[in-house]
């Protein structure tokens, strides 16, 4: 049984600052790591990818070949990926022994919430190589300080639970950054667990665009509560208390913990002065050393 998170979320959002973040955080705490890109546009990677999809296809090539824009040209990769999913299978087979999986996927949101190609990836690799995987979806805090477009977000994580049928998280990523776009309406709880959406009405209606659609944004707000689904855990991805903390949630989340018998979630302590006293704890409780 593998264990590992799809990374989602729309551009900008640091889909790949976090799996170079949290691929460095689980080394340290004792984990043997693989990053999988599946960004045909991300040509630039700060990490060390053990399988790279632009070793099968690459966006460049998609959009010269066939005359598509940026968007057309992912749709075609992934839908071009789902039918040679016999290449990525058989290099992540060397990894499924003893590796911890980061899919790092691409930025547009259609993918994850409209059309079925990466989804269908997904569960092949769940099905074929008994894969146990969170979707990781981030969202940039900074949505936050604008009712608008923070009601978008809700609509997009919605729109992404329902579809994808993984395990899932939400993330407010970039968190240390939110002060950055001025004073928020609420405190941040309000943010993260999404209840009672009713006292954004006020703050919308002082957009004039937004008080003409006011009974529209109403029942999407209604929408959003009554599935009851949505709600965010924050992220600083350069604060370890913040990692740590993210990492027992995702853990739980596709049973991780249970498989290696709780050590990661007992004696991970994000607050150590140095990661490494966690990997010492962990492995001395795993040889039954006090």
């Amino acid at each position: 049984m593998v264990f590992g998170q799809v990374v989602i979320g729309p551009p900008g959002s640091g889909k790949t600052t976090y799996c170079n973040g949290m691929s460095q955080f689980l080394q340290l705490i004792g984990r043997k790591v693989a990053v999988i890109n599946l960004d045909p546009a991300n040509d630039s990677l700060p990490y060390e990818c053990a399988v790279n999809i632009e070793d099968l296809i690459k966006l460049s090539d998609v959009m010269m070949e066939h005359s598509l824009g940026p968007n057309g040209g992912l749709v075609y990769c992934m839908d071009y990926l789902e039918k040679n999913i016999d290449w990525l299978q058989g290099r992540l087979a060397p990894l499924l022994r003893d590796h911890y999986l980061l899919f790092d996927f691409p930025g547009q949101v259609e993918l994850f919430s409209l059309h079925s190609n990466a989804k269908n990836v997904i569960m092949k690799l769940i099905k074929n190589l008994n894969l146990r995987l969170t979707a990781v979806h981030l969202v940039d805090a900074h949505l936050c300080s604008d009712p608008g477009k923070y009601v978008s977000a809700l609509l997009l994580s919605l729109s992404t639970m329902l579809h994808l049928e993984l395990p899932h998280v939400n993330v407010l990523s970039k968190i240390d950054l939110i002060e950055n776009y001025g004073r928020l309406a609420f405190n941040l709880d309000f943010y993260t667990d999404v209840q009672d959406l009713s006292y954004l009405q006020h703050h919308l209606d002082q957009d004039p665009r937004s008080a003409k659609y006011r009974k529209l944004t109403k029942e999407l707000c209604d929408v959003v509560e009554d599935f009851g689904l949505v709600n965010f855990t924050t992220l600083d991805i350069q604060d370890k208390e913040s990692v740590g903390n993210l990492v027992k949630l995702l853990d739980k989340s596709n049973g991780y913990i249970f498989a290696v018998g709780g050590c990661s979630e007992k004696f991970m302590d994000p607050n150590s002065d140095s990661m490494s006293d966690n990997v010492n704890l962990c492995k001395a409780r795993i040889n039954g050393r006090p």
